[in-house]
Protein backbone atom coordinates (compact mmCIF):
# COMPACT_ATOMS: atom_id res chain seq x y z
CA UNK A 1 0.00 0.00 0.00
CA UNK A 2 1.15 3.68 -0.83
CA UNK A 3 0.67 7.12 -0.02
CA UNK A 4 -0.46 9.52 -2.15
CA UNK A 5 3.29 10.38 -2.39
CA UNK A 6 4.53 6.75 -2.41
CA UNK A 7 5.59 5.99 1.18
CA UNK A 8 5.50 2.48 1.94
CA UNK A 9 2.73 1.28 4.75
CA UNK A 10 5.75 0.34 6.89
CA UNK A 11 6.73 3.71 6.79
CA UNK A 12 3.55 5.04 7.64
CA UNK A 13 2.14 3.44 10.80
CA UNK A 14 4.47 5.75 12.79
CA UNK A 15 2.43 4.65 16.24
CA UNK A 16 3.40 1.05 15.78
CA UNK A 17 7.54 1.61 14.88
CA UNK A 18 7.68 4.47 17.23
CA UNK A 19 6.16 2.52 20.25
CA UNK A 20 4.86 5.19 21.74
CA UNK A 21 1.53 6.25 23.93
CA UNK A 22 0.25 8.40 21.27
CA UNK A 23 -3.59 10.29 22.00
CA UNK A 24 -5.74 8.64 19.56
CA UNK A 25 -8.59 9.80 20.33
CA UNK A 26 -9.84 13.42 18.60
CA UNK A 27 -12.10 16.10 20.13
CA UNK A 28 -16.03 15.99 19.56
CA UNK A 29 -15.81 18.52 17.38
CA UNK A 30 -13.24 17.28 15.31
CA UNK A 31 -13.85 19.70 12.60
CA UNK A 32 -13.06 22.96 14.63
CA UNK A 33 -10.08 22.26 14.86
CA UNK A 34 -7.20 24.39 12.67
CA UNK A 35 -5.54 23.44 9.78
CA UNK A 36 -1.52 24.42 10.48
CA UNK A 37 0.52 25.32 7.39
CA UNK A 38 4.13 25.55 8.32
CA UNK A 39 6.34 27.32 5.97
CA UNK A 40 10.14 27.12 6.78
CA UNK A 41 12.80 28.85 4.47
CA UNK A 42 16.75 27.98 4.60
CA UNK A 43 19.26 30.56 5.85
CA UNK A 44 16.59 33.30 5.26
CA UNK A 45 17.79 36.28 7.58
CA UNK A 46 15.39 38.44 9.19
CA UNK A 47 17.19 41.79 8.21
CA UNK A 48 16.07 40.54 4.22
CA UNK A 49 12.23 41.52 4.72
CA UNK A 50 10.77 45.39 3.66
CA UNK A 51 9.03 45.69 6.87
CA UNK A 52 12.47 45.02 8.35
CA UNK A 53 13.33 48.38 6.60
CA UNK A 54 15.99 47.01 4.11
CA UNK A 55 16.30 49.68 1.73
CA UNK A 56 16.04 47.13 -1.11
CA UNK A 57 14.33 43.94 -0.22
CA UNK A 58 10.99 43.48 -2.05
CA UNK A 59 8.72 41.12 0.10
CA UNK A 60 5.04 42.72 -0.50
CA UNK A 61 3.56 38.92 0.15
CA UNK A 62 5.47 38.22 3.54
CA UNK A 63 5.46 41.56 4.79
CA UNK A 64 1.36 41.33 4.33
CA UNK A 65 1.60 37.97 6.52
CA UNK A 66 4.04 39.57 8.87
CA UNK A 67 1.22 42.65 9.72
CA UNK A 68 -2.02 40.53 9.26
CA UNK A 69 -0.89 38.72 12.16
CA UNK A 70 1.84 38.37 14.72
CA UNK A 71 5.54 39.51 13.78
CA UNK A 72 7.92 37.69 16.62
CA UNK A 73 10.74 40.23 16.64
CA UNK A 74 13.01 38.02 19.17
CA UNK A 75 12.50 34.73 17.57
CA UNK A 76 15.76 32.78 17.72
CA UNK A 77 17.15 28.93 16.49
CA UNK A 78 19.10 27.14 19.36
CA UNK A 79 21.77 26.60 17.08
CA UNK A 80 23.37 28.18 13.77
CA UNK A 81 23.18 25.51 11.40
CA UNK A 82 20.49 23.22 9.50
CA UNK A 83 20.32 19.73 10.71
CA UNK A 84 20.84 20.19 14.33
CA UNK A 85 18.33 23.09 13.85
CA UNK A 86 15.67 21.34 12.40
CA UNK A 87 15.86 17.99 14.74
CA UNK A 88 15.13 20.72 17.73
CA UNK A 89 12.05 22.15 15.86
CA UNK A 90 10.56 18.74 15.75
CA UNK A 91 11.57 17.29 18.52
CA UNK A 92 11.64 20.54 21.07
CA UNK A 93 15.18 18.86 22.00
CA UNK A 94 18.68 20.56 21.81
CA UNK A 95 21.31 18.76 19.32
CA UNK A 96 23.57 17.63 21.55
CA UNK A 97 20.66 15.65 22.99
CA UNK A 98 20.32 13.96 19.63
CA UNK A 99 23.86 13.47 18.60
CA UNK A 100 23.12 16.02 15.91
CA UNK A 101 25.05 19.24 16.15
CA UNK A 102 26.23 20.15 12.92
CA UNK A 103 25.19 19.76 9.38
CA UNK A 104 24.24 15.78 8.52
CA UNK A 105 26.88 15.28 5.37
CA UNK A 106 25.57 12.28 4.16
CA UNK A 107 28.66 11.35 1.86
CA UNK A 108 30.58 11.70 5.06
CA UNK A 109 27.33 10.38 7.53
CA UNK A 110 25.33 7.98 5.72
CA UNK A 111 24.05 6.45 9.19
CA UNK A 112 23.20 9.73 10.77
CA UNK A 113 19.80 10.81 11.38
CA UNK A 114 17.50 11.71 13.96
CA UNK A 115 16.94 8.47 15.79
CA UNK A 116 14.04 6.10 15.44
CA UNK A 117 11.24 6.41 17.80
CA UNK A 118 11.85 10.22 19.23
CA UNK A 119 9.05 11.36 19.66
CA UNK A 120 7.72 14.90 16.89
CA UNK A 121 5.12 16.95 16.68
CA UNK A 122 3.78 15.43 13.48
CA UNK A 123 3.45 11.94 14.54
CA UNK A 124 1.32 13.24 17.46
CA UNK A 125 -0.90 15.40 15.30
CA UNK A 126 -1.15 12.93 12.77
CA UNK A 127 -2.59 10.41 15.86
CA UNK A 128 -5.07 12.97 16.95
CA UNK A 129 -6.37 12.58 13.06
CA UNK A 130 -4.61 15.08 11.36
CA UNK A 131 -3.20 14.39 7.56
CA UNK A 132 0.23 15.13 7.88
CA UNK A 133 2.55 16.40 4.75
CA UNK A 134 6.18 17.42 4.33
CA UNK A 135 6.96 19.33 1.17
CA UNK A 136 10.40 19.96 0.50
CA UNK A 137 13.92 19.61 2.43
CA UNK A 138 14.23 16.98 5.71
CA UNK A 139 18.09 16.89 6.31
CA UNK A 140 17.41 14.68 9.08
CA UNK A 141 18.76 11.44 7.26
CA UNK A 142 18.71 9.70 4.08
CA UNK A 143 18.30 6.36 4.87
CA UNK A 144 14.65 4.78 4.91
CA UNK A 145 14.90 4.48 8.86
CA UNK A 146 15.39 8.07 9.04
CA UNK A 147 13.00 9.06 6.42
CA UNK A 148 9.88 11.65 7.37
CA UNK A 149 7.47 9.18 7.39
CA UNK A 150 8.97 7.61 10.22
CA UNK A 151 8.56 10.57 12.19
CA UNK A 152 4.90 11.55 11.28
CA UNK A 153 4.65 12.83 7.77
CA UNK A 154 2.32 10.60 6.30
CA UNK A 155 3.16 12.59 2.94
CA UNK A 156 6.16 13.28 1.66
CA UNK A 157 7.35 15.07 -1.61
CA UNK A 158 11.14 16.46 -1.42
CA UNK A 159 14.97 15.75 -0.82
CA UNK A 160 15.86 14.07 2.03
CA UNK A 161 19.83 14.95 2.27
CA UNK A 162 19.97 19.13 3.01
CA UNK A 163 20.90 19.95 -0.72
CA UNK A 164 18.63 20.39 -4.03
CA UNK A 165 19.82 21.49 -7.07
CA UNK A 166 18.28 25.52 -7.71
CA UNK A 167 16.47 24.34 -11.14
CA UNK A 168 15.53 20.66 -12.13
CA UNK A 169 15.93 19.21 -9.04
CA UNK A 170 15.96 15.54 -8.29
CA UNK A 171 13.22 14.97 -5.68
CA UNK A 172 11.50 11.97 -4.24
CA UNK A 173 7.89 11.59 -5.90
CA UNK A 174 6.25 8.59 -5.19
CA UNK A 175 8.90 7.17 -3.67
CA UNK A 176 11.34 7.34 -6.44
CA UNK A 177 14.13 9.88 -7.46
CA UNK A 178 12.94 11.92 -10.22
CA UNK A 179 14.39 14.65 -12.10
CA UNK A 180 11.64 17.32 -11.78
CA UNK A 181 11.78 20.23 -14.54
CA UNK A 182 11.77 23.64 -13.04
CA UNK A 183 13.37 26.01 -10.41
CA UNK A 184 12.89 24.41 -6.97
CA UNK A 185 10.89 27.04 -5.15
CA UNK A 186 8.36 27.06 -7.68
CA UNK A 187 8.09 23.14 -7.77
CA UNK A 188 7.52 22.72 -3.81
CA UNK A 189 5.44 25.16 -4.57
CA UNK A 190 3.14 23.61 -6.89
CA UNK A 191 3.36 20.73 -5.03
CA UNK A 192 1.52 22.59 -1.87
CA UNK A 193 -0.72 23.62 -3.83
CA UNK A 194 -1.99 20.36 -5.34
CA UNK A 195 -1.75 18.58 -1.74
CA UNK A 196 -3.90 21.47 -0.79
CA UNK A 197 -6.13 20.68 -3.82
CA UNK A 198 -6.22 17.29 -3.17
CA UNK A 199 -7.27 17.50 0.77
CA UNK A 200 -10.89 16.19 1.55
CA UNK A 201 -11.73 18.46 4.93
CA UNK A 202 -14.03 15.36 5.73
CA UNK A 203 -11.07 13.52 6.87
CA UNK A 204 -10.27 16.06 9.35
CA UNK A 205 -7.60 18.61 9.45
CA UNK A 206 -4.48 19.13 7.93
CA UNK A 207 -0.72 19.77 9.52
CA UNK A 208 1.25 20.92 5.80
CA UNK A 209 5.35 21.39 6.34
CA UNK A 210 6.78 23.39 3.38
CA UNK A 211 9.97 23.22 3.72
CA UNK A 212 11.56 25.59 1.03
CA UNK A 213 15.30 24.96 0.10
CA UNK A 214 15.75 28.90 -0.84
CA UNK A 215 17.48 31.37 -0.02
CA UNK A 216 20.35 29.04 0.79
CA UNK A 217 23.57 29.07 -1.56
CA UNK A 218 23.75 29.26 -4.50
CA UNK A 219 21.23 31.39 -5.54
CA UNK A 220 21.12 31.91 -9.11
CA UNK A 221 19.10 31.10 -11.78
CA UNK A 222 16.31 32.83 -10.79
CA UNK A 223 12.98 34.11 -12.66
CA UNK A 224 13.31 37.32 -14.77
CA UNK A 225 10.49 38.95 -12.08
CA UNK A 226 12.63 37.77 -9.19
CA UNK A 227 15.54 38.88 -10.44
CA UNK A 228 14.76 42.27 -12.51
CA UNK A 229 14.75 44.46 -10.19
CA UNK A 230 18.41 43.30 -8.24
CA UNK A 231 20.49 42.25 -11.17
CA UNK A 232 21.90 46.19 -11.95
CA UNK A 233 21.32 46.80 -8.56
CA UNK A 234 24.34 48.52 -6.66
CA UNK A 235 23.02 47.58 -2.86
CA UNK A 236 23.90 48.89 0.35
CA UNK A 237 25.82 46.77 2.59
CA UNK A 238 25.92 46.24 6.57
CA UNK A 239 29.49 47.50 7.09
CA UNK A 240 31.86 48.74 4.11
CA UNK A 241 34.51 49.58 6.04
CA UNK A 242 35.12 46.52 7.78
CA UNK A 243 39.05 45.52 7.44
CA UNK A 244 39.71 44.04 4.29
CA UNK A 245 36.36 43.32 3.36
CA UNK A 246 35.66 41.82 -0.13
CA UNK A 247 33.06 44.87 -0.99
CA UNK A 248 32.34 43.76 -4.68
CA UNK A 249 31.66 39.90 -3.53
CA UNK A 250 29.78 41.24 -0.88
CA UNK A 251 27.66 43.43 -3.36
CA UNK A 252 27.06 40.33 -5.82
CA UNK A 253 25.99 37.91 -3.10
CA UNK A 254 23.48 40.32 -1.74
CA UNK A 255 21.84 41.03 -5.26
CA UNK A 256 21.83 37.46 -5.81
CA UNK A 257 20.68 36.51 -2.10
CA UNK A 258 17.97 39.37 -2.38
CA UNK A 259 16.53 37.80 -6.01
CA UNK A 260 16.04 34.33 -3.90
CA UNK A 261 14.21 35.85 -1.21
CA UNK A 262 12.02 37.76 -3.72
CA UNK A 263 11.49 34.51 -5.23
CA UNK A 264 10.43 32.64 -1.72
CA UNK A 265 8.31 36.17 -1.42
CA UNK A 266 6.49 35.81 -4.77
CA UNK A 267 5.62 31.68 -3.75
CA UNK A 268 4.50 32.35 -0.90
CA UNK A 269 1.83 35.02 -2.19
CA UNK A 270 0.91 31.82 -4.82
CA UNK A 271 0.09 29.72 -1.88
CA UNK A 272 -1.89 32.28 0.55
CA UNK A 273 -3.85 33.02 -2.59
CA UNK A 274 -4.49 29.18 -2.83
CA UNK A 275 -5.41 29.47 0.93
CA UNK A 276 -8.52 32.17 0.04
CA UNK A 277 -9.28 30.41 -3.41
CA UNK A 278 -10.17 26.93 -1.33
CA UNK A 279 -12.25 28.65 1.21
CA UNK A 280 -8.82 27.96 3.79
CA UNK A 281 -7.89 31.31 5.06
CA UNK A 282 -9.91 31.76 8.30
CA UNK A 283 -9.93 28.09 9.25
CA UNK A 284 -5.86 27.80 8.58
CA UNK A 285 -2.85 28.99 11.28
CA UNK A 286 0.09 29.87 8.50
CA UNK A 287 3.28 30.24 10.65
CA UNK A 288 6.21 31.13 8.66
CA UNK A 289 10.05 31.10 10.05
CA UNK A 290 13.32 29.87 8.72
CA UNK A 291 15.90 27.29 10.19
CA UNK A 292 18.42 30.52 10.79
CA UNK A 293 19.60 33.33 10.29
CA UNK A 294 22.07 34.22 7.73
CA UNK A 295 25.05 36.64 7.80
CA UNK A 296 25.92 38.86 4.75
CA UNK A 297 29.08 40.50 4.82
CA UNK A 298 27.79 41.43 8.66
CA UNK A 299 31.76 41.23 11.26
CA UNK A 300 33.27 40.64 7.86
CA UNK A 301 31.52 36.70 7.28
CA UNK A 302 28.65 35.55 5.16
CA UNK A 303 26.89 31.89 5.96
CA UNK A 304 25.25 30.95 9.10
CA UNK A 305 27.01 29.22 12.40
CA UNK A 306 29.57 27.95 10.20
CA UNK A 307 30.75 31.12 8.77
CA UNK A 308 32.80 32.18 6.30
CA UNK A 309 34.93 35.06 5.83
CA UNK A 310 34.27 37.45 2.85
CA UNK A 311 37.58 39.47 3.22
CA UNK A 312 40.88 40.15 0.32
CA UNK A 313 42.88 38.30 3.31
CA UNK A 314 41.40 36.10 5.26
CA UNK A 315 42.52 34.89 8.80
CA UNK A 316 45.59 32.00 8.97
CA UNK A 317 44.30 28.76 10.05
CA UNK A 318 44.45 27.53 13.67
CA UNK A 319 45.09 23.34 15.10
CA UNK A 320 41.20 23.60 15.13
CA UNK A 321 39.68 26.28 12.65
CA UNK A 322 40.17 25.66 9.22
CA UNK A 323 41.43 28.69 6.93
CA UNK A 324 38.36 30.54 5.70
CA UNK A 325 36.03 29.74 8.50
CA UNK A 326 34.94 31.97 11.39
CA UNK A 327 32.90 29.60 13.85
CA UNK A 328 29.99 32.15 15.35
CA UNK A 329 26.57 33.14 17.65
CA UNK A 330 26.45 36.15 16.17
CA UNK A 331 22.72 37.30 16.53
CA UNK A 332 22.72 37.01 12.44
CA UNK A 333 23.05 33.63 12.46
CA UNK A 334 20.54 32.38 15.40
CA UNK A 335 17.91 35.09 14.97
CA UNK A 336 15.24 34.13 11.91
CA UNK A 337 12.23 36.16 10.66
CA UNK A 338 9.02 34.23 12.46
CA UNK A 339 5.35 35.40 11.46
CA UNK A 340 2.24 33.57 13.10
CA UNK A 341 -1.07 34.11 11.37
CA UNK A 342 -4.05 32.61 13.49
CA UNK A 343 -7.17 34.42 12.26
CA UNK A 344 -9.82 35.07 15.19
CA UNK A 345 -6.91 34.32 17.46
CA UNK A 346 -4.23 37.07 16.67
CA UNK A 347 -5.18 40.80 15.56
CA UNK A 348 -3.61 42.27 12.58
CA UNK A 349 -0.40 44.23 13.57
CA UNK A 350 0.84 42.35 16.93
CA UNK A 351 4.27 42.59 17.64
CA UNK A 352 5.65 40.14 20.47
CA UNK A 353 8.32 41.27 21.94
CA UNK A 354 9.22 38.62 24.08
CA UNK A 355 12.22 35.54 23.01
CA UNK A 356 11.19 32.89 21.62
CA UNK A 357 12.89 29.43 19.43
CA UNK A 358 12.15 27.14 17.55
CA UNK A 359 12.15 24.74 20.37
CA UNK A 360 8.89 25.94 21.17
CA UNK A 361 7.10 25.02 18.31
CA UNK A 362 6.42 21.23 19.48
CA UNK A 363 4.19 22.34 22.50
CA UNK A 364 3.05 25.63 20.89
CA UNK A 365 1.69 23.36 17.65
CA UNK A 366 -0.05 20.80 20.22
CA UNK A 367 -1.48 23.92 22.17
CA UNK A 368 -3.06 25.54 18.91
CA UNK A 369 -5.11 22.25 17.89
CA UNK A 370 -6.12 20.79 21.37
CA UNK A 371 -3.45 18.00 21.36
CA UNK A 372 -2.52 16.35 24.59
CA UNK A 373 1.43 16.46 25.21
CA UNK A 374 1.86 12.97 26.59
CA UNK A 375 3.47 13.16 30.14
CA UNK A 376 6.44 10.48 29.15
CA UNK A 377 8.11 13.34 26.54
CA UNK A 378 11.16 15.34 27.34
CA UNK A 379 10.23 19.10 25.80
CA UNK A 380 12.57 21.77 26.24
CA UNK A 381 10.55 23.89 25.03
CA UNK A 382 6.88 26.43 26.15
CA UNK A 383 4.23 26.85 23.74
CA UNK A 384 3.70 30.50 23.13
CA UNK A 385 0.45 30.33 23.04
CA UNK A 386 -0.03 32.73 25.99
CA UNK A 387 1.77 35.60 24.17
CA UNK A 388 -0.40 34.61 20.86
CA UNK A 389 -3.34 35.57 22.70
CA UNK A 390 -2.04 38.54 24.61
CA UNK A 391 -2.28 36.66 27.79
CA UNK A 392 0.52 38.65 29.01
CA UNK A 393 2.68 35.73 31.09
CA UNK A 394 5.05 36.14 32.96
CA UNK A 395 8.00 35.64 30.48
CA UNK A 396 11.88 34.55 30.83
CA UNK A 397 13.50 36.19 27.94
CA UNK A 398 16.69 34.32 28.13
CA UNK A 399 18.27 32.04 25.74
CA UNK A 400 20.92 29.14 25.41
CA UNK A 401 22.40 28.14 22.31
CA UNK A 402 25.03 25.96 21.07
CA UNK A 403 27.20 24.52 18.14
CA UNK A 404 29.85 21.91 17.77
CA UNK A 405 30.98 19.76 14.90
CA UNK A 406 30.40 16.28 14.87
CA UNK A 407 33.88 15.28 15.41
CA UNK A 408 34.50 17.19 18.41
CA UNK A 409 37.53 18.48 17.07
CA UNK A 410 37.15 21.81 16.02
CA UNK A 411 34.60 24.02 17.57
CA UNK A 412 32.44 23.50 21.10
CA UNK A 413 30.76 26.45 21.13
CA UNK A 414 27.78 27.18 24.18
CA UNK A 415 25.67 30.59 24.50
CA UNK A 416 23.78 32.02 26.83
CA UNK A 417 21.72 35.35 25.84
CA UNK A 418 19.56 38.00 27.78
CA UNK A 419 17.72 40.87 26.11
CA UNK A 420 21.19 42.99 27.40
CA UNK A 421 23.92 40.62 27.12
CA UNK A 422 25.40 37.47 25.31
CA UNK A 423 28.26 34.91 26.63
CA UNK A 424 29.95 33.18 23.87
CA UNK A 425 32.13 30.01 25.04
CA UNK A 426 33.78 28.05 22.83
CA UNK A 427 35.43 25.18 25.07
CA UNK A 428 37.61 24.07 22.33
CA UNK A 429 39.35 27.17 21.66
CA UNK A 430 39.18 29.40 24.98
CA UNK A 431 41.03 32.77 23.72
CA UNK A 432 37.53 32.90 21.07
CA UNK A 433 35.58 33.32 24.43
CA UNK A 434 33.35 36.54 23.45
CA UNK A 435 31.08 38.85 25.49
CA UNK A 436 28.52 41.33 24.39
CA UNK A 437 26.42 44.66 25.42
CA UNK A 438 23.71 43.69 23.24
CA UNK A 439 22.02 47.08 24.18
CA UNK A 440 25.18 49.39 23.26
CA UNK A 441 26.61 47.16 20.78
CA UNK A 442 23.81 45.24 18.71
CA UNK A 443 26.16 44.40 15.45
CA UNK A 444 28.44 42.57 18.05
CA UNK A 445 31.31 44.14 16.97
CA UNK A 446 33.21 44.95 20.88
CA UNK A 447 33.79 41.96 22.65
CA UNK A 448 34.05 42.86 25.88
CA UNK A 449 35.24 39.29 27.70
CA UNK A 450 38.87 40.45 28.60
CA UNK A 451 37.57 43.72 30.10
CA UNK A 452 38.51 44.22 33.79
CA UNK A 453 35.70 46.61 34.58
CA UNK A 454 34.71 44.71 37.91
CA UNK A 455 30.14 45.61 36.93
CA UNK A 456 31.48 43.66 33.33
CA UNK A 457 33.32 41.14 35.18
CA UNK A 458 30.20 40.08 37.55
CA UNK A 459 27.96 40.18 34.28
CA UNK A 460 30.41 37.53 32.73
CA UNK A 461 30.67 35.69 35.78
CA UNK A 462 26.82 35.33 36.43
CA UNK A 463 26.13 34.40 32.70
CA UNK A 464 28.95 32.05 32.66
CA UNK A 465 27.13 30.45 36.14
CA UNK A 466 23.68 30.38 33.83
CA UNK A 467 25.51 29.06 30.92
CA UNK A 468 26.99 26.00 33.04
CA UNK A 469 23.73 25.19 34.68
CA UNK A 470 21.93 24.85 31.37
CA UNK A 471 24.78 22.68 30.12
CA UNK A 472 24.32 20.59 33.17
CA UNK A 473 21.02 20.39 33.56
CA UNK A 474 20.59 18.95 29.52
CA UNK A 475 22.81 16.62 30.20
CA UNK A 476 25.77 17.85 27.31
CA UNK A 477 28.31 16.16 26.55
CA UNK A 478 30.68 18.93 26.48
CA UNK A 479 29.82 19.69 30.06
CA UNK A 480 30.84 16.33 31.13
CA UNK A 481 34.15 16.07 28.73
CA UNK A 482 35.25 19.48 29.61
CA UNK A 483 33.87 20.61 32.27
CA UNK A 484 32.83 17.54 34.68
CA UNK A 485 34.85 15.07 33.81
CA UNK A 486 34.76 11.28 35.32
Amino acid sequence: MRSRFGCRSVILSATCILGLTLPMTRPAAADDRPNILFILTDDQAPWALGLSGHPHARTPHLDRLFEHGAYLVNSFVVTPVCSPSRASLMTSRYGSELGITDWINPRNEPDLGLEPGTPTWPNLLQAAGYRTALIGKWHLGTRDEFHPGVFGYQDFFGFRPGGARVIHPSLEVNGEQRIVRGLTTDILTDEAIRWLRLHDPATGPFALSLHYRAPHAPWLPLRDEDWSDFESLDPTIPNPDYPKLDVERVKRMTREYLGSVAGVDRNVGRLLAELDLLGLEEKTIVIFTSDHGYNMGHNGIWHKGNGHWVLTENPPATETIPAGQRPNMYDHSIRVPTAVRWPGVVSSGTVIEQTVANIDWFPTLLDMTGVELPDDITIRGRSIVPLLRDERPDWNNDLYAEYSTHHQSETWMRMYRTPEWKLIKDFRNPDRDELYNLQDDPAETHNLYGSTDQDIHRIKVNLQDSLMTHMEDISDPVWWQIVAPP
